[in-house]
């Protein structure tokens, strides 16, 4: 059995006094330390040979595989592996390689001082991410915890929270926990004015006014809040479509036609890491998509400007299919191919000549068939009437 060379270890503000005496024990052996300004100086004391975290980041595995052999401790603020770096080391050096030693993270601290169950809340960073990824996390009554990028971020997050009428919620930034510096920053988001230093954490509590945006997780958000050409896959065939792709965890999706991305933006909204690749030859479509992905909480939408199935080449390989139009067999037989064992294949059909495509997959492949009908009341002089929208044939598939 290996011995552990490499030791993660969470330091807090108040630096070594705060770890247990057998993490301070290996702390003090270290050969070499790694971490960035703050974690050395809260070890100063140590005499061990110094490494700054590596530019660009992404070569710290690198450096960290150069010094296997000696004893060499990574500092990290708080828990190794809860938005931490611990786990990016995990995945590329074996686990039986690396002991973790977890400190109260900055959530736990950040939990305890405001008196709220953590149970009961949203842990969030944007710490090197988009800020507006936590856009999707804005409900009513929902309490949030956020691991801040620096000093502008609870502005542009207040400024998130006014635009969508939740200008009333209280925002508390806490600074430097655990140390002898430890700050308060209290108040409203419409009126938030605050300076605060860069290494901070928010808490922000959700309070809606009556005329509030109200855009649950869940599929089928109103096409008044896309960005839209009129093409689009509509409210209630959304939700239905959402239905059969099943997001979940970290899955991706290929949404094959994006047009405005509607689809795209409600899978990876409704699940936490979902993944989504939209391809779309028409530039102006790609363009709503993408302003369609950041107001509504989901930056990381990656566009592709293509047609399947040239376009696909090159993908990773997707948990879900969607084509919205466009369906042939040479598009299902590369989406099909590339699935995952256990991966969905949806798509939709309005025209005649769709349908007759995906009736004769359908004869060869099975599946399910579905046909949905939506009629919304409208006026008809004083009076109301239905209006029908096009029927869309629906097919629907699981790679087993």
């Amino acid at each position: 059995m290996n011995t552990p060379w490499l030791h993660i270890v969470g330091i807090g503000e108040d630096g070594m006094d705060g770890l247990v005496p057998a993490t301070r024990a290996v702390v003090e052996a270290a050969e070499v330390i790694i971490g960035g300004d703050r974690h050395h100086k809260l070890s100063e004391a140590i005499t061990a040979e110094r490494l700054a975290w590596p530019h660009p980041f992404d070569a710290l595995i690198e450096v960290l595989q150069g010094l296997k052999g000696r004893r060499v401790v990574v500092l990290v603020t708080g828990d190794p592996l809860w938005f931490s770096v611990g786990a990016r080391i995990g995945r590329s050096i074996a686990p039986s390689e690396i002991t973790y030693h977890p400190q109260l993270s900055a959530f736990q601290l950040a939990s305890a001082r405001m008196g709220w169950s953590m149970a009961d809340l949203e842990t969030l960073t944007v710490h090197g991410r988009p800020v507006e990824q936590m856009i999707a996390f804005i409900q009513p009554d929902a309490r949030l915890l956020i691991l801040t990028t620096g000093a502008e971020t609870p502005g542009q997050i207040a400024r998130f929270l006014t635009e969508r009428g939740f200008g009333r919620s209280k925002m508390t930034v806490l600074a430097n926990m655990g140390g002898e510096a430890e700050l308060r920053f209290d108040g409203e988001a419409e009126g938030w004015d605050h300076e605060v230093p860069a290494f901070n954490t928010l808490a922000v509590e959700c309070i809606a006014a009556p005329d509030a945006a109200l855009v649950p997780r869940v599929p089928g958000l109103a096409d008044e809040l896309f960005q839209s050409d009129g093409t689009m896959t509509k409210r209630e065939v959304r939700a239905v479509t959402l239905a059969k792709l099943m997001p979940m965890r970290g899955a991706l999706l290929w949404d094959i036609g994006t047009g405005c991305g509607s689809v795209a933006v409600e899978w990876m909204r409704g699940a936490r890491y979902a993944r989504a690749v939209g391809i779309e030859p028409r530039a102006d479509r790609r363009a709503m998509a993408a302003a369609n992905a950041l107001a509504l909480g989901v930056p990381g939408l990656h566009l592709i400007e293509g047609e399947a199935p040239a376009a696909l080449d090159g993908l990773d390989r997707p948990d879900a299919v969607f084509v919205g139009g466009g369906l042939s067999e040479e598009v299902f037989a590369a989406g099909w191919a590339a699935l995952k064992p256990l991966g969905r294949f949806v798509a939709n059909a309005v025209t005649i000549e769709s349908e007759q495509v995906m009736l004769a997959l359908h004869a060869t492949h099975g599946g399910e068939l579905t046909k949905i009908s939506i009629a919304r009341a409208e006026a008809v002089g004083r009076l109301s009437g239905w209006k029908p929208s096009m029927t869309v044939t629906q097919w629907s598939l699981v790679k087993r």
